[in-house]
């Protein structure tokens, strides 16, 4: 008799507790779970969280070893990579590398309200830079369309004005810093505010184009030597 109520009390337990979650496959997919609850799979397209799909595998590597080794501090970022081995770092960089999802529609932020005469000046820093004051053009490095180029470089065209802007700010401040020799803090440090205003708000302005990929290569040497960018690329 007492056997019978324990084995009852014992179904009624059963019923009563809610079912085993199920295993999540292991797969690349649900590993990086944690990093696309920021780097949205829809692609906010916001200032705290850039668009990381189709980017160079190597520039995504780039950062994340960044991001590992203390030359970029954002402490979200540090702990989810602070203990990740390099081949599962490059294992990741290659994942979002190959996802290519529609661009989100363009947010404002503070280029919407840029002139005529700021725009103008943005797109003659973008193409032609300011040799004056030995300001090289962004599409010397990042590639004619801007879309970057493998393995290392990463596009421009997509991110928001604000999002640019507090990079720049970064490496103006020795907030953000890359391999030795750091090419981008050393052009940040050349840009004043206006000109970091003007090139944002430009390339803010550039309706992206989802077919769009990193150029294969571009001309060599970079007219600034980059720590970042492989020596033998081409």
């Amino acid at each position: 008799m007492l056997t019978a109520s324990i084995i009852r009390l014992g179904a009624l337990l059963a019923l009563s507790l809610p079912a085993a979650a199920a295993t999540p496959p292991d797969t690349l997919e649900q590993r990086v779970a944690a990093c696309i609850s920021c780097h949205a799979a829809k692609e906010r397209g916001d200032a705290f969280f850039p668009r990381i799909s189709g980017k160079p595998a190597g520039y995504l590597y780039n950062q994340l070893i960044n991001f590992r080794e203390g030359r970029r501090n954002y402490p979200m970022m540090t702990y989810m990579v602070d203990h990740l081995p390099d081949a599962y770092l490059r294992e990741i960089a290659d994942y979002f590398a190959a996802q290519h999802p529609p661009y989100p529609p363009a947010q404002a932020g503070s280029g919407a309200n840029a002139g005529a005469a700021a725009l103008a000046r943005g797109e003659a820093l973008v193409r032609l830079g300011d040799p004056a004051r030995k300001i090289p053009a962004c599409v010397s490095c990042h590639g004619g369309a801007l879309y970057g180029v493998e393995p290392a470089i990463p596009g421009l065209v997509g991110l928001p004005s604000d999002y640019i802007n507090a990079q720049f700010g970064a490496w103006k401040n020795g907030v953000r810093h890359a391999a030795a020799p750091d090419c981008m803090a050393e052009i940040a440090a050349k840009l004043n505010e206006a000109d970091v205003a003007a090139v944002s708000a430009w390339l803010s302005k550039q309706p992206p184009d989802a077919a769009a990929r990193p150029a294969a290569g571009i001309a060599m040497p970079l007219p600034l030597r980059c720590g970042s960018v492989p020596a033998d690329a081409k």
